[in-house]
């Protein structure tokens, strides 16, 4: 990658907590990247809202728009495409994505647990029900399955006695925001390699 700014698409399908945590680092423009669209899989969530406010061109590609799953995977990757993203962010994102995306991009996701233990759409739900005294949160690039990509950074966070899953994803969605923003943008400065299943940040024969 160039000396130039990491160009960034996000995609967001909720309230964009984790999109404003990158909107508001993008502004210094030491940080490495800039958020040059926002795309999203429904009308109307607050997520779109930032990024209008912030300024940042915003698409909506909805499922139920395509006569098939495999015609919106095609869509949603021709529309990130025209925005020539050297990285995908997955911030609340709540669709896996197909392979038009993932062969073409590498993409950036984030999970409320400390993979692999308790993936899937409930892993502070299940991490709590297991018993476990530590949680957290993980930065992974994704791949074709739920929660199974190459890991890049994770971070702890502990169970107290008088957890529910409210308050206890609301302590790992905090951690979660600055492990992103910081994950990406040393992402954007340093380039990464990927071996296997390990990735470092740094570039090739650097």
């Amino acid at each position: 990658m160039s000396s130039q700014a990491v160009r960034l698409v996000v995609l967001v399908s909720g309230s964009g907590t984790n999109l404003q945590a990158l909107l508001d680092a993008v502004a210094d423009e030491t940080y490495g990247a800039s958020v040059v669209a926002v795309g999203a899989d429904r009308d109307g969530v607050e997520g779109l809202a930032r990024a209008r406010r912030a300024g940042v061109p915003t698409f909506v590609e909805r499922v139920a728009d395509h006569p098939t799953r495999e015609d919106w995977d095609r869509a949603l990757a021709a529309h990130i495409a025209a925005y020539r993203p050297d990285l995908v962010v997955c911030a609340g994102f709540m669709r896996i994505l197909g392979k038009p995306t993932l062969e073409a991009f590498p993409v950036l996701n984030t999970h409320p647990a400390l993979l692999p233990s308790f993936p899937g759409a409930h892993g502070v739900r299940d991490a709590l029900s297991y018993g476990v005294r530590v949680t957290g949160c993980t930065v992974m690039l994704a791949d074709a399955g739920v929660d199974t990509g190459p890991i890049i950074a994770q971070e702890a966070v502990p169970v107290l006695d008088d957890d529910d899953e409210a308050a206890l994803h609301e302590r790992i969605k905090s951690v979660e925001r600055h492990l992103l923003v910081d994950t990406v943008g040393r992402m954007a400065r340093e380039g990464w390699t990927v071996t296997g299943r390990t990735v470092r940040f740094g570039r090739p024969g650097g």
